[in-house]
């Protein structure tokens, strides 16, 4: 607390002041409480990504933010959809598409429903926001570890434009620019963003040569802003893209021990004989390669994801209050056909096609300006609507068809082609309120309260053998209610530090497991997950905002959280969603930005956690005192940008550094299945001449070729884990124009 006073007492532009400071130079300004504000001003633990650093640091989509922010980590082991985001712990393991993330994301207001649509190119962006800890009053269920916020650049008051271009390692190639332009002064202006990404591909298929893990995507946007008059506003967005890309390849590890000196104690292969050629898959395959990057797929899939969306934002101004409409529409479909077992004999492939489309609205009525009493009050209502036809094909090879089977399907060892058709509507529904009143021109309280409803109607089939013979059917429907809310103080010393103190509850909506299941109890329907977060922070800025420091410390006590975990029944290795009894989770977070001298940007953070289940026993196996999956002790980030204005142009340079502690991918926690710590650094040089309009700069990424194992599916029935490991080491040129 002394340090905090000191703070406010020494820095240049400390005073006593009756509200926060106006946004200044060099400040930076997020709408995380649906209001501009200063970054150092919101009582909450937030991020913020400027468009120019996603750029400079290839951030190319929400998969690339893993390791940037403190407590966020992302994985994927899909090539173009379904991130797996996890802050502070909070996250979900499960890939299926009707069961939501902890953490939602947001596009100019939009929730982002379908984890189909949540791996769309980043590109032209305003800004990202990194909103930690539960969010559920303002932005509703299904953020319980936090909210992304991505806002994407508006037209301007004057022509301008925008264009680069990529090439790296792997013959990959970015081409990506905008323009905008005032069509009529004063009342219309546009702009249109594009983006063209191609690759061939860091894996390699030992049995053709050919790569994959390729990229191939375009993706279109383009935005209008209309003001009618001088109170009112209306911004539209119209997207488009498509992921065609390979279907994920991953790394095989071969667990069967064929020999007893081969065998771990727990009967599969001991690590020291992975790849000894003494552990296979069911089939007898050895993979003897060491080589994270390569394997002998017997096919060559595609994941093609397209979406499409509009969004619009209508703002009237009332004098003292405005009303806010934002409309919501997307649409997204999934084909992917994916070599799960990774080897060259058919041992299991999947194929994942599915459908989703949601149209949302939100109308707020919020107060304007600084006055004592701020509030914003509003009412939201979405449908959505998912349809699934995925499917797997078990032991192809080992179908033995007779007269009275003529499929060949062997239920009882789990071979066969199953599919599990599905379909689930909902409609959701909330109405939500948080104010601010300042008790003293420094003390501020806030409070919030948000009911939610989900209706879900879910109906689900069981196949096998291609339709021809049906294991189960499942039909149910029901409404998830929940509330949340929010209570907080905060203490402003200065316009340079303040403290802040909260208490947030969140809720993640209950539902119907939409993956694989042998049995019709494993469908659900699950409960509600809720969290009781505490957290106190402080946020201060010295010697005249060159030094910032912000603090904060959290305590989540969650009850019914959602687990997705899985057992092996047969040859298959079943998907298991279901509530874990209770989980804690604490830690602290450190973030530290400087300028010590004109042009030099330094930034370091620093989270430390411990997120451990603490009563969760499923299908006999106890979990209890496991840490969740995706939550390292510790993570650290750290940067350093520096520009030198050199005669007529300027040098420009950047590094950037990443750290993580030991993580788990699986909520046993087995060692097999877990990663060692990691740390990648990149860095980028260039130059800017012609007044800061061109800019050529080589770049690299994972400067010293750490792999970068983003997640292990684990399938011992089978007789193998899939290891999904991201990029190696790539550099390359980067082009850039600014008018």
């Amino acid at each position: 607390m002394l340090a905090i006073a000191l703070a406010g007492s020494t820095g240049a532009r400390a005073q006593t002041a009756d509200q926060p400071a106006a946004p200044a130079e060099g400040d930076i300004v997020v709408t995380a409480q649906r209001r501009s504000e200063r970054l150092q001003d919101v009582p909450i633990a937030v991020t913020a990504i400027t468009g120019d650093d996603l750029r400079e640091r290839r951030i190319a989509d929400v998969l690339d933010l893993s390791g940037r922010v403190p407590g966020l980590q992302i994985r994927s082991a899909d090539n173009g959809a379904n991130p797996r985001i996890f802050i502070r712990g909070v996250g979900l393991n499960d890939f299926n598409p009707a069961t939501a993330s902890a953490v939602g994301i947001y596009v100019n207001g939009v929730y982002v429903a379908s984890t189909l649509a949540q791996r769309d190119a980043f590109f032209d962006l305003g800004q990202v926001e990194v909103l930690r800890g539960p969010q559920g009053t303002l932005y509703g269920r299904n953020t319980t570890g936090g909210a992304i916020n991505v806002t994407t650049r508006k037209p301007g008051d004057t022509p301008e434009g925008d264009l680069s271009l990529d090439y790296g390692r792997f013959d990959a190639v970015t081409f990506q620019g905008g323009v905008s332009a005032p069509v009529v002064p004063d009342l219309l202006a546009v702009r249109v963003a594009g983006l063209y990404q191609r690759d061939d591909g860091y894996m390699r298929n030992t049995l053709t040569g050919d790569r994959g893990n390729n990229v191939d995507r375009w993706a279109v946007r383009s935005s209008a802003h209309v003001t009618p008059s001088s109170t009112i506003t209306d911004d539209l967005t119209v997207n488009a893209s498509r992921s065609s890309g390979g279907s994920l390849q991953a790394y095989s590890r071969s667990l069967i021990p064929q020999t007893a000196a081969a065998t771990g104690a727990d009967g599969l292969c001991a690590p020291a004989f992975y790849t000894s050629g003494q552990c296979t898959n069911i089939l007898g395959y050895a993979n003897t390669s060491r080589n994270l990057y390569e394997g002998a797929y017997r096919f060559e899939g595609r994941d093609r994801v397209s979406l499409y969306g509009v969004g619009n934002t209508v703002s009237v101004d009332l004098g003292t209050v405005s009303l806010i409409a934002v409309t919501g529409f997307q649409h997204a479909t999934r084909n992917d056909q994916e070599d799960t077992d990774a080897s060259p004999v058919p041992v299991v492939a999947a194929s994942y096609i599915t459908r989703q489309d949601t149209v949302s609205q939100e109308l707020r009525l919020q107060s304007n300006g600084h006055g004592r009493l701020r509030y914003v009050a509003g009412l939201y209502y979405a449908h959505d609507l998912i349809r699934n036809a995925s499917s797997f094909d078990v032991l192809p090879g080992l179908r033995s068809p007779t007269a009275d089977n003529p499929s060949g399907v062997d239920l009882a060892a789990g071979i066969g082609d199953f599919a599990w058709p599905s379909r689930q509507a909902t409609d959701s529904y909330a109405a939500f309120g948080q104010l601010d009143y300042d008790l003293t021109p420094r003390l501020t309280l806030t409070g919030g309260l948000r009911y939610s409803a989900d209706r879900k109607d879910f109906t689900y089939r069981a196949d096998a053998a291609g339709g021809s013979i049906t294991l189960f059917t499942f039909a149910d429907a029901k409404t998830f209610g929940a509330w949340s809310g929010r209570a907080g103080l905060q203490y402003r010393f200065s316009e340079a530090a303040n403290v802040y103190a909260s208490y947030n509850r969140g809720t993640k909506s209950g539902g119907f497991f939409s993956g694989f299941a042998q049995d019709p109890s494993l469908i659900g329907p699950y409960r509600d997950e809720t969290v009781d977060a505490y957290e106190v922070g402080a946020k201060t800025q010295w010697l005249d905002r060159r030094l910032g420091l912000n603090l904060s410390a959290f305590y989540y006590d969650y009850r019914d959280l959602q687990v997705y975990t899985s057992v092996v029944q047969g040859l298959i290795t079943t998907q298991l969603f279901t509530n874990a009894s209770a989980a804690r989770i604490y830690g602290a977070e450190i973030e530290l930005t400087a300028r010590p001298i004109d042009g030099l940007n330094l930034a370091a953070s620093t989270s430390l956690l411990d997120a451990t289940y603490r009563n969760f026993i499923s299908q006999g196996a106890d979990y209890s005192g496991n840490r969740l999956p995706s939550a390292p002790r510790v993570s650290v980030q750290a940067s350093a940008d520096y520009r030198k204005p050199i005669g007529s142009g300027a040098l420009v340079a950047r590094a950037d550094l990443s750290y993580r502690s030991r993580v788990f991918f699986d909520t046993s926690n087995a060692a097999r299945l877990g990663d060692p710590a990691r740390a990648f650094v990149d860095g980028r040089i260039g130059w800017q001449f012609a007044g800061d309009r061109y800019e050529a700069a080589l770049w690299v990424r994972n400067l010293f070729d750490v792999p970068v194992i983003s997640d292990i599916t684990p399938l011992p029935a089978l007789g193998f884990d899939a290891i999904v490991v991201g990029r190696p080491r790539t550099w390359g040129l980067s082009l850039r124009a600014h008018y």
